[in-house]
């Protein structure tokens, strides 16, 4: 597929997440921000979150910014201004753009000039794309990754038995939300590959959510027990054993998913105690998931991290240790794949990996942009004169960084 170009009003991260896939293929992606208001600093909020690059106190770009930013331009829009809503059809044309996405509520789709049916109304083959809470039907409903989590049920289920709900160590609701854009935006393309159309598509937080949540919410018409449906540690629902053990020097992770796996486990002459013939089928195994759990315990605590998973992988019972995320970008199936941008002292940045390994792909990015830093240049692209772009930015229509860009 050729390199395409986005245009996307976007802040946060769910869609900053998305509109990054699309510039690790080497797409052209240009974010909007607001022009600076009387309260808060300029732009996208995350700007300004995490530690400092360095020792420049003016940069706007925080450590919490960079990894969903890098590769892509950076330019300031007024869209509460209809001199912006002509500016941004204008690049729409000029640039040749092929996606446009926000992730802003949708009750302000239309005040701010970016609603669907205005934008492909005269930009029919435009591929329309958004991101909020629940979608256009509630549209004044804000998109925060741990609200959607509580809603989803997600937390409902993390956590332990007889705990408090948990949030998911990351943002799950967030990236869910931007794979699902970019997974759309695909399929729409290819689409207008055939009919020449393009098409408006609105990702709903909630529903992405709860597409997920496929192993419970189904079991609710099965009649299922309460314990099913709710929170259950580390241990899964319906497989036995699976679960974290204590070793004498950490934690493993091992998982038993069949009962010929069972069997194999134990055979290993140090899990040979566990086994008895009530426990021979995962049925029974259910039945004594407490005493399971309890005697696979004791077992392992008798054996070192390393010990334990010799034996289960020989085995041939998939098991691990528990990393820690200095740990994980080591691992010898991720450090080459390892995504890297520089900052501006030229310190390099180790980021996380493509989902997938796509051929021409960027490994190596160019660091977030500054806060309008692309103004000047995007607005001149698209047949701007100077003295133009400097009435624009007096009546505070559009805004640049001041300086020449760190990066094209």
């Amino acid at each position: 597929m050729k390199p395409r170009t986005v245009l996307s009003l976007e802040q946060a991260l769910s869609l900053p997440y998305a509109t990054l896939r699309f510039a690790q293929l080497g797409w052209r992606v240009i974010r909007i921000e607001a022009t600076p208001g009387a309260d808060g600093l300029p732009g996208d909020p995350n700007r300004y979150i995490g530690s400092r690059l360095g020792g420049d106190a003016a940069d706007d770009r925080r450590s919490y910014f960079v990894a969903p930013n890098v590769g892509k331009q950076a330019i300031a829009l007024n869209l509460k201004d209809a001199r912006a809503h002509e500016l941004l059809h204008r690049l729409i044309d000029a640039l040749g753009v092929d996606v446009f996405c926000c992730n802003t509520v949708p009750s302000r789709y239309a005040a701010l000039g970016i609603a669907p049916e205005a934008l492909r109304a005269r930009h029919p083959a435009l591929i329309w794309a958004g991101i909020s809470a629940m979608g256009p039907q509630h549209p004044n409903a804000p998109g925060y990754d741990p609200v959607i989590q509580a809603m989803a049920g997600y937390m409902e289920v993390t956590g332990e038995r007889e705990g408090p709900p948990m949030l998911a160590g990351i943002p799950i609701v967030d990236l869910k939300a931007g794979d699902e854009l970019y997974a759309n935006v695909m399929r729409a393309l290819v689409e207008r590959a055939e009919t020449g159309a393009g098409q408006t598509i609105h990702v709903s937080m909630l529903q992405a959510a709860a597409s997920w949540l496929i192993t419970v919410l189904p079991l609710v018409d099965f009649g299922c027990r309460p314990d099913e449906i709710t929170r259950a540690g580390n241990e899964h629902r319906k497989f036995i054993p699976t679960n974290v053990y204590p070793a004498r020097d950490g934690y493993v992770y091992l998982a038993i998913g069949s009962d010929v796996q069972w069997r194999r486990l134990t055979a290993i002459p140090r899990f040979a105690p566990v086994a008895n013939a009530v426990r021979l089928t995962n049925e029974g195994r259910h039945a004594e998931r407490e005493a399971i759990h309890r005697d696979m315990a004791a077992v392992t605590a008798q054996a070192s991290v390393d010990e334990l998973l010799a034996e289960l992988a020989a085995a041939t019972i998939p098991a691990t240790r528990i990393y820690d995320i200095r740990q994980v970008r080591e691992l010898p199936a991720l450090a080459a794949r390892l995504t890297r941008t520089t900052l501006p002292d030229g310190r390099e940045v180790r980021m996380q990996p493509m989902a997938v390994d796509v051929a021409g792909a960027r490994a190596a990015l160019p660091m977030a942009p500054r806060y309008g830093e692309h103004t000047r240049a995007v607005l001149a692209e698209a047949g701007l004169a100077g003295a133009e772009i400097d009435a624009l930015a007096a009546a505070g229509v559009v805004a640049a960084a001041t300086g020449p860009p760190a990066h094209a």
